[in-house]
């Protein structure tokens, strides 16, 4: 056997090795007033019921990030070099104990990636139709709006979130953040000064994805739900949800995310289809399937009425 070729396969046999031995390392468990808790080290740290299932690294691997956005570093992208898997899984590790991607059985976590995925994709495209690949191969081709047109400063959150001399608040992360105070309230969260330094999250994709994350795990307000909870089954629609046609699933995850920018507007409304082509893609490249998406009145939220409609929706869903 060629020399080098001998020393490839040795040093891929070790890493291969050694990342089965992180993956079957046993968890931490302890037993508190009856209820399983597991700590998995750095990515699901903290002693969680959560723990105890597969986490994302366990099932969605570097090489389905790669298939995933398979067009990310070419040339005529706009964020070459910035996201990668690493990024991803670290943001990740902070969500995981509290249900992201590790809510219920291997099938459900893999299909809540698939679907934040999906929203991210969808916002960083930059496919078109004949793109090489295909116009669902071009997620996180951006990590920041290219020529915005305003600085999103609302003075109505002056003494919250008061705009900082010369920053601009555009789109910025993997699920864009838009307006001073969208970035005030994201940056206490995260115990970060995006306020002041809104230019973190391009700057830094660990933090463009925990933005996004947070964002995904968190209700936007007391009466709405977070898109994890409509999208892992948390979520019980009370009566008007039902008579306003929002059931759970991953049209409701487009609502609470867009409202009626995309929601209750038929089944023609682009924006949400081109969520919907993300989300379907990505489950049949990491496996799963479209088929686990559900029927269409999951999947689509065409005749959803808005959790909130756009009369006093927040500018932070543009």
């Amino acid at each position: 056997m060629n020399p080098t070729l001998f020393f490839i396969l040795s040093i891929a046999a070790i890493l291969v090795s050694i990342v089965n031995a992180q993956s079957s390392v046993k968890p931490l468990v302890k037993i508190v007033k009856g209820k399983k808790l597991c700590d998995k080290g750095w990515e699901c740290k903290g002693f969680s019921s959560y723990c105890c299932n597969e986490t994302i690294s366990e099932y969605f691997d570097t090489y389905q990030f790669e298939n995933l956005f398979s067009k990310r570093n070419a040339p005529v992208a706009h964020a070459t070099g910035f996201w990668d898997y690493h990024s991803f899984i670290t943001a990740a590790a902070q969500y995981q104990p509290h249900g992201f991607g590790t809510t219920g059985n291997k099938t459900t976590g893999m299909k809540e990636v698939a679907a934040f995925l999906g929203h991210v994709g969808s916002k960083t495209s930059c496919g078109y139709g004949v793109a090489t690949g295909g116009p669902l191969a071009w997620g996180l081709c951006y990590n920041k709006e290219l020529s915005p047109d305003k600085y999103y400063c609302d003075d109505y959150y002056k003494l919250t979130y008061p705009c900082s001399p010369g920053a601009a608040y555009y789109g910025r992360g993997a699920i864009p953040l838009y307006w001073n105070y969208n970035y005030g309230k994201t940056g206490e969260a995260l115990k970060v000064d995006l306020l002041n330094h809104p230019e973190y999250i391009e700057q830094n994709a660990t933090l463009a994805f925990q933005a996004a994350i947070w964002k995904w795990m968190t209700p936007p307000e007391k009466h709405i739900p977070s898109a994890h909870d409509v999208f892992v089954g948390k979520w019980k629609p009370t009566k008007n949800d039902t008579l306003s046609k929002r059931v759970p699933g991953f049209g409701a995850t487009i609502n609470v995310l867009y409202g009626d920018q995309a929601c209750g507007q038929g089944s023609d409304n682009e924006a949400m289809n081109n969520i919907i082509s993300h989300y379907l893609y990505y489950l049949d490249l990491m496996g799963v399937g479209r088929e686990e998406a559900g029927p269409n009145e999951v999947l689509s939220c065409a005749e959803h009425a808005a959790f909130k409609p756009s009369s006093t929706q927040s500018s932070s869903t543009t």
